[in-house]
This record gives structure tokens, sequence and C-alpha cells, in this order.
């Protein structure tokens, strides 16, 4: 379920998944087929992890990984679940043909 939620986000931030919602910014941005297939692939990664699990690990990956560059940013860009996501945003077909624990492979 895509939820309308303009008042949630950071600077730059336009969508965001919860399981099981996708949170976006506005309205038009429903009909953006690759950010909404970006959210699925975060929906997919949270549910293989039991969901509470995900947003642990999330966490604590950008916080090391923001350590480690020096930059929350990037440390934001390097977590292995954004990594898989953002490769494969562009491929719509991807949520429903991936593999269980892809993002491993991003680490």
């Amino acid at each position: 379920m895509i939820v309308v939620f303009k008042h949630f986000f950071y600077k730059n931030y336009v969508g965001l998944s919860v399981w099981p919602f996708i949170i976006v910014k506005n309205n038009a941005l429903k009909e953006d087929s690759v950010l909404i297939n970006h959210e699925k692939i975060h929906l997919r990664q949270q549910l293989e992890l039991l969901i509470l699990p995900f947003y642990l690990w999330y966490v604590a990956e950008w916080l090391l990984r923001s350590l480690w560059y020096l930059n929350f940013y990037r440390g934001y860009q390097n977590i292995g679940f954004e990594r898989e996501a953002y490769d494969n945003e562009h491929d719509l077909q991807y949520p429903g043909k991936r593999r269980a624990f892809s993002f491993i492979k991003y680490l």
C-alpha cells in the first residue's frame, strides 16, 4: 500500500518503506515506477529478515559505514540493503525474481 505523507521527509528523501507501507512525499511519486520498485525491494528485504531485525541491521550498518566514511550520506549510500535496491531499481521484474538474502552480496 502506498501512502502520501509530505511532512515525514528530510531534504531530498522522497520515499520510504515501513512494512507493509511505501510512504512517498507527494502524490506524483506514486507514479514513479523506479522509486516504487526501489521501495518494493526494501519490503522484500524487510519480510525475509522478519521486519524488526531488518531495521536493527539497517541502523547498525548505517552507523558503522557513516563512521567508516566520516559522512552520514555516504554511509547511507553504502548500506548493503540500499546498494541492492539502487543496483536493481530499474529492473521492474527484480522484486519478483529476487532470491532471498540477495543483499548479502552487497555487504
